[in-house]
């Protein structure tokens, strides 16, 4: 409701809707009541507030009895679309192959059939009623949505918290209803508000060319008789046809909104400060770059809120990276240590904006390089290795084949030399069997096999910067060692500088040289690794070094247990 085309649109249908069901009260005739005295009467004329038609009857009233047919018409044919294909894309996209095969080749079956005509040629069997007529067009509308909610129950059915409601003992109807139907009911909502707007125009446009009971006033009906008597009456089929187009552009209006509120479409700012370039002082640059590999000054980063202001998420973020050093980014999730590596990496959200700030990476400022521009530093100069490994490695491809892919397109090299390179590396990273890993696919081996990949494939081009990611997270304990002993040795063999992203205080310790605290948005502290642990400044910093489990208090050796006496006392 903080969108005024929302507002506008909901105003405007609200009162047609008023009208129409308060239009056996409000209309000062009925709707095909006919006076002779009044055909084709002027607008204004007493009694008759927008003239009279072609047969003298008050077209005023019979546009708000044509309303009141509008909306019944709407109503049933979205209602039985909604019932009908709701009801089949829960079942299709939820139950094994057999239902969804099923439900799949019905509704393709239902697809084929010429709508209009085939609704002209039942008019014998729906006599002409309207509402009827109406039941059989929401079943061929309800395709569009059991395509729209079959898809999303497909992407939902699988998550988590699904396969947690079935754990619980949950049946299927309650599942279907509480936890997936309530997931994709967004979409659903939308498509709701333009399916009003094709029943009416339907219900309209059988009307305008006489199929059905002419004893039923409807817009259509009414624009066919202006257009009879056009040169006549030249103004009469204009109020209808007003009156159908506000209807009809509303509803488009108000689910464009719908998509803007529930699926988060609003104006899209900008990618990446793209034309927002800082101002550059080449001298302060160039300070800047010989002090550090990587200098972040003052970042800030928003996202669009429904209203159209700017949320800010990461405030007035500064840290530098010098060469050749680690420098950890830590702090609880969510507080931004994400964004700020994505923003280096020129890859956030297209509908993230980076507010101000400079993000200067070897006297480069990359705030407001398009995606063109930042394509040469990316894998080349800059590497990232990500948090969930196999998320990252595409299922459909063997490791090698992308790897190489990678190498050729960083580096410039034949196929031959890319793979040379792919397998040394395989091999360095501490894969013993480097030929059957590159012939694999990803599903085919460990995630902490899967996170030396993309290590390998991070440092191909001997990259100036790493950024990782949590690279350890999901892996477990006794691999997260290996991989940080090894992140350890890579950056002290390439002389790397290393952006670690991490919420581990224990891996920081293990391997960086500097570290900033990072909590809702901000850096809190930040200083050399030694500094921070001996003598942190800030209440988040000793609270996040408090929660560090205490080695020795953890290992001292349990008191004695009680005796039999004393533990029934």
């Amino acid at each position: 409701m903080k969108d005024p085309q929302a507002v506008i649109t909901v105003i405007i249908l609200a009162v047609i809707v008023f009208l129409g069901v308060l239009a056996s009260f409000i209309a000062p005739h009925g709707p095909n009541e006919s006076d002779l005295s009044m055909v084709n009467a002027p607008v204004g004329t007493e009694g008759y507030l927008l003239g009279g038609d072609e047969s003298g009857r008050d077209i005023f009233s019979r546009l708000l009895y044509s309303t009141q047919t509008a909306i019944i018409a709407g109503l049933i044919g979205t209602g039985v679309a909604l019932i009908v294909g709701v009801t089949a894309g829960l079942v299709g996209g939820y139950f094994g192959r057999f239902t969804q095969s099923a439900t799949e080749w019905i509704f393709s079956l239902i697809m084929t059939f010429p709508g209009l005509l085939l609704l002209i040629i039942l008019m014998p069997v729906t006599g002409g009623d309207y509402r009827a007529t109406m039941l059989i067009f929401g079943v061929l509308l309800a395709p569009g949505i059991y395509r729209i909610v079959r898809n999303l129950v497909l992407g939902v059915k699988n998550e988590l918290y699904v396969d947690a409601a079935r754990v619980a003992g949950l049946g299927n109807l309650r599942i279907l209803g509480r936890h997936v139907l309530f997931v994709v009911r967004g979409p659903i909502i939308i498509a709701a508000a333009f399916l009003v707007g094709s029943a009416i125009a339907v219900q309209s446009g059988l009307a305008f060319l006489g199929v059905g009971s002419l004893e039923v006033p409807s817009f259509g009906a009414m624009i066919a008789s202006g257009f009879r008597n056009l040169y006549i009456a030249p103004t009469q089929f204009l109020w209808p046809s007003i009156s159908l187009g506000l209807i009809t552009a509303s509803l488009v209006l108000l689910g464009n909104s719908l998509r803007d509120a529930l699926e988060g479409s609003k104006p899209q700012p900008s990618k990446v400060g793209s034309g927002q370039r800082v101002a550059v002082d080449e001298d302060e640059n160039r300070d800047r770059a010989a002090r550090s590999l990587l200098d972040i000054r003052d970042l800030a980063i928003a996202y669009p809120r429904p209203d159209g202001k700017l949320n800010e998420v990461v405030r007035g973020v500064s840290l530098a990276v010098q060469r050749g050093k680690v420098m950890g980014l830590v702090g609880e999730s969510g507080s931004g240590k994400s964004q700020t590596a994505f923003a280096t990496l020129g890859v956030l959200p297209n509908e993230a904006v980076i507010v101000r700030g400079s993000i200067l990476f070897d006297g480069e400022e990359l705030v407001g390089l398009t995606d063109a521009q930042m394509r040469p530093l990316r894998g080349k100069a800059i590497a990232y290795i990500p948090q969930e490994p196999m998320s990252n490695l595409d299922p459909s491809f063997k490791v090698g084949s992308q790897l190489v892919e990678g190498v050729r397109s960083a580096l410039g090299i034949s196929k031959k030399e890319a793979k040379e390179r792919v397998l040394a590396l395989l091999k360095r990273v501490g894969i013993n069997d480097p030929e059957r890993t590159f012939d694999s696919y990803p599903h085919q081996i460990s995630g902490g096999m899967a996170q030396r990949v993309l290590i390998a494939g991070a440092v191909a081009s001997r990259p100036k910067l790493l950024i990782a990611d949590e690279p350890t997270t999901a892996l477990d304990v006794t691999v997260q060692a290996e991989i940080l002993d090894l992140l350890r040795d890579l950056q002290s063999e390439l002389d790397m500088a290393v952006l670690l992203v991490t919420h581990n205080f224990g891996v920081v310790a293990d391997v960086c040289d500097q570290i900033a605290v990072m909590r809702q948005g901000e850096i809190v502290e930040q200083g050399d690794i030694e500094q921070i642990f001996d003598h942190p400044q800030h209440e988040y910093t000793k609270m996040l070094l408090n929660a560090i489990l205490d080695e020795d208090t953890v290992r001292t050796d349990p008191p004695a247990p009680a005796s039999k006496t004393e533990g029934v006392a």
